[in-house]
């Protein structure tokens, strides 16, 4: 099982007092100085978390968020630390996947090869017409179709010597990539999808398919079960290609000493607004002891799971109390 640390850059986490400092600085101009906090926070955990042998990093994208920009922050981690992967969010239609393919391949070589890309089809209209120049789409298939052509050129372009591609949305006449990635064939692709028309393109032309499931800590056993039932079918799709995947899992983690404590807490999220990120992700269950939380990896871990990607509060405290309590039960397994 790999593990994987959410890159807690402001919108992505629950607040916290630095955090709430870094917001206020990162809305300031001529405030942050000598370095910006925010980055000084993330910088801070993914070192931390590569220390404690976590596998990989998420730096996401929310362009229109009180944050620092996804590409900018995975190339500045990129020079930071030795082992961990890191891996950026991306919208087709904000970027072009020729451009995408360029600043890949450079993060690629700047990381060592520890360069992967997460692609979004999007859900936000205003952040593809702010800085995609109006480029949003209202019509889901019309989205997706753009994702197929984006992660096909991706594809071509880090592994072919010429590509050529006539799509509805990117044309691309017998392009070349001078600069390749040192990942061989290429740098991994994640992606996310409930749709059907979104699960067959990532069983087509991703390696990572990241889970859907249901929010809240109550629906943890009917996840378990779509979530076996799915990563079937998602089997069944790639094999179609003659392919396989990995399934990764995005989730919360609350861990305390007795089950008791750790359900009082993710109660207290569902009645919080600004955690209902965090809310929503704890119907993966982690939640609990450190053995029931071990004991639940493994169980996704048995169900063909490969990869979680966590987030915890606060935020240090959190990765502290999982890689002393938690890990060593799951690295013990077997």
């Amino acid at each position: 099982m790999r593990l994987g640390l959410w890159a807690p850059l402001p919108h992505t986490i629950r607040p916290e007092p630095e955090i709430d400092r870094a917001l206020e600085e990162l809305g300031t101009p001529g405030l942050g100085l000598p370095q910006d906090r925010s980055f000084r926070f993330v910088l801070d955990c993914v070192q931390r978390a590569e220390e404690l042998g976590f596998d990989i990093t998420l730096v996401a994208e929310r362009l229109v968020a009180r944050d620092l920009e996804a590409w900018i922050v995975s190339s500045a981690l990129a020079v930071l630390t030795q082992r961990i992967q890191i891996m950026t969010a991306v919208h087709p239609g904000i970027v072009h996947p020729q451009m995408v393919a360029k600043m890949g391949a450079s993060l690629d070589r700047l990381s060592g090869g520890r360069f992967a890309v997460n692609v979004i089809p999007g859900r936000r209209s205003h952040e593809f017409d702010l800085f995609g120049n109006g480029s949003w789409l209202p019509d889901t298939e019309q989205r997706y179709q753009r994702m197929e052509e984006f992660v096909a050129a991706l594809s071509g372009l880090w592994t072919q010597e010429t590509y050529s591609l006539d799509g509805a949305f990117f044309q691309i006449a017998e392009g070349n990539l001078a600069t390749r990635p040192m990942s061989r064939p290429r740098p991994p692709i994640f992606a996310a999808s409930s749709a059907e028309r979104g699960k067959d393109i990532i069983a087509r032309h991703c390696d990572t398919w990241f889970i859907s499931h249901a929010p809240g800590l109550q629906a943890y056993e009917a996840n378990v079960a779509s979530i076996g039932a799915d990563i079937i079918d998602m089997r069944e799709r790639a094999a179609r290609h003659g392919r396989s995947l990995g399934y990764g899992l995005s989730t919360y983690v609350i861990c305390a000493p007795t089950a008791e404590l750790a359900q009082a807490e993710a109660a207290g999220l569902d009645r919080t607004p600004e955690a209902n990120v965090a809310a929503k992700a704890l119907g993966a269950g982690l939640v609990g002891t450190p053995q029931i939380i071990a004991d639940r990896i493994r169980r996704y871990e048995d169900l063909g799971v490969d990869c979680l990607m966590l987030q915890f509060h606060p935020m240090r405290q959190g990765l502290e109390t999982f890689a002393r309590e938690v890990m060593p039960l799951i690295r013990s397994r077997g």
